[in-house]
């Protein structure tokens, strides 16, 4: 069932939204060559429970160990922290990250650069970012959620790159995951009408190989099957009568 949030819900999503900018901000300051995956998770831990009222809204979520999803290179998303993971110059890191505010959740992701990185994966990242940047203009009251899919689509194979189609967007509010599903592909005019009230986490995953993906023996890290390079980014949008939203941007 679709849950439409109230103007009053909207503003403490958008609160909790600001959190996880917050969030956001402090772990692209802390990735840096040696880091472990484990020590950027304790950075948001620490920065999400620094503000009263707020959790890691990923913490135990499906029984998930942590506090964010952290994935490195082929990893789509879903990485476990680690002290054993470490991050390397070139590598690109996945910060997916959810918050939970008076009883609100938000989900964001972005991708980073680890130091110098190649120049395929500087325009993976650029183009995932642009393809998020079309799915949230497309995301107006009065369009469908093929909409959105079709948007990020078009971005991401003019640049020649996959979009996932396995793994998808949602709703997001009261709940982590809501109805509708919001793929990253798809056809204008075809599925769930957008309306007011309507919150999303619009999410973009891109390959530089292909779209097929698999799960690695760990049951959470979901990886891209050939071993390209994939890149996410995403943002929890509410949908207005006066145009998409973001609510997770500082």
């Amino acid at each position: 069932m679709i849950k439409l949030k109230s103007e009053r819900e909207l503003e403490l999503m958008a609160e909790g939204g600001r959190i996880l900018a917050g969030a956001h901000a402090a772990l692209r300051q802390a990735v840096k060559p040696g880091v472990s995956t484990a020590e950027l998770d304790k950075v948001a831990e620490q920065f999400i429970r620094g503000h009263k009222g707020a959790t890691p809204a990923f913490k135990g979520l499906y029984g998930f160990p942590g506090s964010i999803c952290v994935s490195i290179n082929e990893e789509i998303v879903h990485g476990i922290p680690s002290r054993k993971r470490i991050l390397r110059e070139g590598d690109i890191v996945s910060l997916d990250v959810g918050v939970g505010y008076k009883g609100l959740v938000t989900d964001a992701a972005i991708t980073v650069a680890v130091g110098a990185i190649d120049e395929t994966s500087q325009r993976l990242l650029d183009v995932t970012q642009r393809s998020l940047d079309a799915g949230i203009a497309a995301a107006q009251a009065g369009n469908q959620v093929g909409d959105i899919g079709a948007a990020v689509q078009a971005v991401v194979e003019a640049a020649g790159f996959s979009v996932v189609r396995e793994l998808v967007g949602h709703g997001v509010g009261t709940e982590m995951h809501e109805e509708p599903q919001v793929p990253n592909y798809g056809k204008p005019h075809r599925g769930v009408k957008l309306v007011p009230g309507l919150t999303i986490a619009i999410e973009p995953m891109v390959n530089v190989g292909g779209h097929a993906i698999k799960t690695l023996p760990d049951r959470w890290t979901i990886v891209a099957a050939d071993g390209s390079r994939s890149a996410h980014f995403e943002h929890t949008v509410a949908v207005t009568e006066h145009g998409p939203r973001v609510l997770t941007r500082a």
